[in-house]
């Protein structure tokens, strides 16, 4: 099975990595849940994270084929956009985003022009659709729970699992957000756990217990061994009893509203008003 190059950045102020997947320097990538640099408090935004990921596709001569996004992140707003405009590719995500986008678009009330087609994005993936990056083959994998829209990326012995599985001592995913369902998940990370052991599981994000490094790569073995949430063995319903328990206590994420709003849109602004200023709303009482 073919062994991708790998190269990841992690963002610690949204705890997420970011991946760069590629065949060989001098060859072809896609970069996989790119970060947009954001201040809650003033509202303004910054490339740092991205240009991190347009220096290493400089330094190693490749040529940029796709951006991938796993779903609509919750949690940092993505800058496929901002990507696309200096180094090409295509932006790809999961075809149940136009799920994702009928919620959101009540939730902020987006009005007729919003489309709920997915048609911001570059191209939709299918379920098992297979493509190529380079020379690597890859597939997409649906496996929807946390969001309905959540999309694996396996590109030879790596799986890039966005959302679904954090590093066994974490656990998993969150399914309270509108569209999420725990039994959905469940099912999702048993088809994640069926193949290979040896297989390399590329995770989204990293919150640490116990005062150990950032990690951000498992394997298939060390989830069902490991896993407090979705060890082999637990069953469905003690998951989601578990999973269900433990959603109730968390707060919503810092950045959901704003994040959202961009990531449904691909990372594209949206329109200026009359002033020459772009602007996102904030829902009073919904969430």
């Amino acid at each position: 099975m073919p062994k991708p190059e790998i190269a990841t950045f992690f963002d610690p102020a949204t705890a997420t990595a970011s991946h760069v997947v590629y065949d060989h320097p001098g060859g072809h990538a896609a970069i996989i849940d790119p970060v947009l640099d954001y201040d809650a408090k003033s509202g303004r935004t910054a490339r740092h994270n991205a240009q991190q990921l347009l220096d290493f596709l400089h330094a190693q001569r490749l040529t940029l084929q796709w951006i991938l996004e796993t779903h609509a992140h919750a949690d940092h707003l993505s800058a496929a956009t901002w990507l696309q405009q200096q180094a090409g590719g295509l932006i790809g995500i999961g075809q149940d985003i136009v799920q994702v986008q009928g919620i959101f678009k009540a939730v902020f009330n987006l009005g007729h022009d919003f489309a709920t087609d997915g048609s911001q994005f570059d191209h939709l993936f299918a379920d098992e659709e297979d493509f190529y990056i380079g020379t690597l083959p890859a597939r997409a994998l649906s496996v929807p729970g946390h969001t309905p829209a959540d999309m694996a990326y396996q590109v030879g012995d790596a799986v890039f699992v966005g959302d679904t599985l954090f590093m066994p001592d974490v656990g998993s995913a969150r399914c309270d957000f509108p569209g999420g369902n725990a039994a959905t998940l469940y099912q999702s990370v048993q088809r994640l756990l069926a193949l290979p052991d040896d297989t390399r599981l590329l995770l989204c994000h990293d919150y640490p217990n116990n005062g150990r490094a950032i990690a951000w790569q498992s394997t298939v073995a060390e989830q069902k061994q490991h896993n407090i949430h979705l060890h082999q063995g637990i069953s469905q319903a003690d998951f989601i009893a578990l999973r269900e328990a433990r959603d109730a206590t968390l707060e919503m994420p810092l950045l959901i509203l704003p994040a959202i709003q961009l990531n449904i849109r691909a990372g594209r602004f949206p329109a200026a008003e009359s002033n020459g200023v772009a602007y996102l709303k904030i829902p009073l009482d919904m969430l």
